[in-house]
């Protein structure tokens, strides 16, 4: 009976039949489901899911389940936006009355309880990686700070020899733009130990303010700010704190975008409080010259040089360079190797000094 019935030759209506049901088979499987939620998708190929909630010429405002609200400059990341699955359609069956529409509040309650399931789903899908992956980072770290861009970086060395020594230093860097104007802020902390006594413990906090008038002329303010609780002069200790004001104008001889370079002469007054052997206040005002250097080489390498030249009649001339070698790792994490000399510094009480860096920092 069964040889028979395979054996039997299928009649064409029945061949259409199959063909048709397998067709329509995978189209629908082979139809993408579509995604209610907005992406944001970094230059960098990461993404988080979310909702958008406003976009003008240079900021995206996007609310991400997992991180709260992002701030996110339109040149780095683009939104691509989330598609609503189609309603079914609805099935005619004589004259029914219309449904009474819900209200506002219900459908506004409905939609929030729908996106914080969605977003409980996400949270649950969150693994240890997740967490804690350089995408994760850089969308916290960014939508904390806002417009703000800089570093939070660090620096720690043990030797043992024949000295014990523990040398560690800390340092945090802000930056924000507009049209002319320029603001940096910075801080530092530097400590030194050589078999358990403190030869380094210095607080430093500088800021520069810098108003474009051209595309060439420039004015500028940068006070610095130095406590040192652990220095010696000519073997004595001398504990000071030492306020620097610098007030100057210059010229930008490049503009380019990978190359920049500004000259420029300002006026500095020193104040100088010491508080070791006989506490006492001095200050002095005097010019100086200085020179500053912005490169951008390739692989996202970026180097960042100043100059500074004292003339003093009568002494020894004081000049002071700071250069950096940065390199980004990720969006978020970065190397750099700084060099740092001082001499004769005009104030009289800080010491020079020639330091070499490798500092590992988190950009925002």
């Amino acid at each position: 009976m069964l040889r028979r019935l395979f054996a039997r030759k299928p009649s064409g209506g029945l061949v259409v039949f199959l063909t048709l049901v397998g067709l329509s088979g995978v189209s629908r499987a082979a139809q993408p489901t579509p995604n209610p939620r907005d992406t944001l998708v970094y230059k960098d190929g990461d993404n988080v899911q979310g909702r958008l909630v406003e976009q003008t010429a240079t900021t995206i405002v996007f609310a991400a389940g997992r991180f709260g609200e992002l701030r996110v400059p339109v040149a780095e990341a683009v939104v691509i936006k989330g598609v609503k699955p189609p309603a079914a359609p609805a099935v005619a069956a004589g004259p029914v009355a219309p449904a009474p529409a819900p209200p506002a509040a219900a459908t506004k309650a409905a939609k929030s309880a729908a996106v914080a399931a969605a977003e409980r789903r996400d949270e649950e899908r969150m693994t240890a990686w997740d967490r804690f992956s350089p995408s994760v980072l850089t969308a916290r770290v960014r939508g904390f700070f806002g417009p703000w861009k800089g570093r939070i970086s660090f620096s720690s060395e043990v030797v043992t020899d024949v000295a014990k020594r523990n040398n560690s230093a800390y340092e945090a860097f802000a930056r924000r733009k507009w049209t002319a104007d320029e603001l940096q802020l910075n801080a530092r902390f530097d400590y030194n130990e050589t078999n358990d006594l403190t030869t380094t413990d210095l607080l430093k906090a500088w800021g520069q303010w810098r108003r474009d008038f051209s595309k060439v002329f420039f004015l500028h303010y940068r006070p610095t700010g130095e406590w040192n609780r652990a220095s010696r002069l000519r073997g004595l200790p001398n504990d000071y704190v030492l306020l620097q004001q610098e007030l100057g104008a210059g010229y930008q001889v490049v503009t380019l975008p990978s190359r920049k370079l500004r000259v420029g002469v300002s006026q500095n007054r020193f104040d100088t409080w010491n508080s070791s052997l006989m506490p006492d206040h001095s200050t002095r005002g005097l010019q100086s010259l200085f020179e500053e250097t912005e490169i951008t080489l390739p692989w996202r390498m970026t180097i960042a040089q100043r100059g500074v030249w004292y003339p003093v009649s009568g002494q020894e001339d004081g000049w002071e360079n700071r250069f950096d070698l940065n390199k980004k790792l990720t969006e978020t994490l970065s190397t750099s190797l700084r060099h740092e000399i001082r001499r004769s510094n005009p104030d009289g009480s800080a010491p020079d000094y020639t330091k070499l860096k490798l500092l590992f920092g988190l950009d925002f």
